[in-house]
């Protein structure tokens, strides 16, 4: 594999990854230690919602230099993942105490994590097209 490119719309998606990882991840360790008590069912879910978005950013850090496999895999789940919590959140209210990052289709965090898969398999559909074709990823 080569190296991955410096620049391209995967480089955005790579750091709304990465930001997404942190701020997960921050408030679910936060919630999980500090309120465990009041939602564990949410805190746990913004927790694997954390672990989806790292191993979401290192599918397309892999996908952009032709490993695409994963990349499909993984933006896949974490779609499914946002549909599932989104529904079950508007749906089920009363098992969300608290809201998780997913809940009610990610509103808390302006809907980006809806749009952020539906991004991400944009960008991988058109990436499997150039790796076909032989062209320049960016």
């Amino acid at each position: 594999m080569s190296a991955p490119a410096r620049s391209g719309p995967h480089q955005a998606l790579l750091a709304f990854y990465a930001l997404f990882t942190l701020a997960a991840g921050a408030r679910a360790l936060v919630q999980l230690t500090t309120q465990y008590g009041e939602a564990p069912v949410a805190y746990w879910l913004s927790l694997a919602a954390a672990v989806t978005y790292a191993l979401g950013w290192y599918a397309i850090r892999q996908a952009s230099v032709g490993s695409t496999g994963f990349a499909s895999v993984m933006l896949w789940v974490e779609l499914g993942g946002v549909l599932t919590v989104g529904t079950l959140s508007l749906v089920e209210r009363d098992w969300f105490a608290d809201a998780s990052v997913w809940s009610d289709y990610g509103i808390g965090y302006g809907f980006v994590p809806a749009v952020l898969p539906i991004a991400g398999l944009l960008w991988l559909r058109r990436q499997k097209r150039t790796i076909r074709t032989g062209a320049s990823s960016e």
